[in-house]
């Protein structure tokens, strides 16, 4: 029950300050070790296996730190020890840095001003954002509210509710290593190999239960088209989580996502998700913020049912012994 009580006030103190740029930042620390593994080992033959020492390194470090500043505060007391595991928790979870990143691109495209919101918009998404009209601007900021729905919170508070913080911040140096290294690139095809599949790994279980949870509670009206889309479109998606994400949120909203982006000025075209029931407009967006806060509140109350009856089984499954 310590890793859900620390669970909670990690999100507490996320709704209070998010992600302020002042705060020293443990994903800061893992790129910097990322990209100084890059620069060293991805170079000449063999550099799948350096990809994967690589991961291995950095989840070595991420997870024997993480559990050592853990561990030294439950050292001092029960109090301590969970305030360092929410600490570290919160640094884990990005509920409120995604939320007014998308409202950062709403304001300005509900104001005409597309070159802010693509501006804005930049700063969020991989794909370029120089030529986006207001759908295509749209599109972009709902697909990664979605699929961060899970990515940057709902995932790490699954694997926080399982082994805690130490647990946490290893998801969380796993997705940062294929946010760096996992493209399917000359460079990082074989050194980002590991990262990329182990993500996609990680993934499979809280994304799947992110989904369903999103479009089981803000269905309504829509939820059996919804659920129809889901199950219709999840797999069109290149990665096998995100599409789960995407096809939620496209069927809850009653639009169309994915089809046609660019990075670096190449075109990439992917199979659409969802119905055209609506066209896109930046309303969809502060929908969309809001379907990932609740999501998000559900999932950790779904979390907390879940820790109490494991906590109360194991409670009695020692008083049985003890009898």
């Amino acid at each position: 029950m310590t890793h859900m009580t620390a669970l909670a006030l990690a999100l507490f103190l996320d709704a209070l300050v998010g992600d302020p740029r002042w705060l020293p930042h443990p994903v800061r620390g893992m790129g910097k070790l990322i990209a100084s593994l890059d620069r060293r080992w991805n170079n000449g033959t063999k550099r799948k296996a350096k990809g994967t020492a690589a991961l291995v390194v950095v989840l070595a470090v991420v997870y024997g730190l993480s559990a050592l500043a853990v561990a030294a505060g439950y050292a001092v007391s029960l109090y301590v020890g969970v305030a360092v595991e929410s600490v570290l928790i919160f640094t884990a979870i990005a509920t409120k840095s995604l939320a007014v990143a998308a409202e950062e691109v709403r304001r300005p495209l509900e104001a005409g001003d597309l070159s802010k919101a693509r501006q804005a918009l930049s700063m969020i998404v991989g794909r370029d954002t120089e030529r986006l009209d207001e759908a295509g601007i749209t599109r972009a900021c709902i697909e990664t509210v979605a699929e961060n729905t899970s990515d940057g919170i709902t995932a790490p508070l699954f694997y926080a509710a399982i082994g805690g913080a130490p647990l946490a911040l290893l998801y969380r140096a796993v997705n940062t290593c294929d946010s760096m290294i996992g493209y399917k690139n000359e460079k990082y095809r074989e050194f980002g190999w590991a990262a990329a599949r182990f993500d996609d790994v990680l993934n499979y279980v809280p994304a799947r239960l992110t989904a369903l949870v999103m479009v089981l509670v803000f269905g309504g009206r829509r939820l059996r088209a919804a659920l129809a889309i889901l199950f219709r479109d999840a797999r069109r998606h290149p990665s096998p989580n995100s599409g789960w994400l995407e096809a939620a949120m496209a069927g809850l909203l009653g639009v169309q996502l994915g089809g046609t982006n660019t990075y670096g000025g190449l075109v990439s075209v992917r199979p659409t998700l969802g119905d055209a029931v609506v066209p896109l407009c930046p309303a969809h967006i502060r929908r969309a913020v809001a379907i990932m806060i609740g999501t998000v509140l559900v999932f950790a109350f779904l979390l907390w049912i879940g820790g109490m009856i494991v906590a109360m089984a194991s409670a009695w499954g020692e008083s049985a012994r003890a009898l």
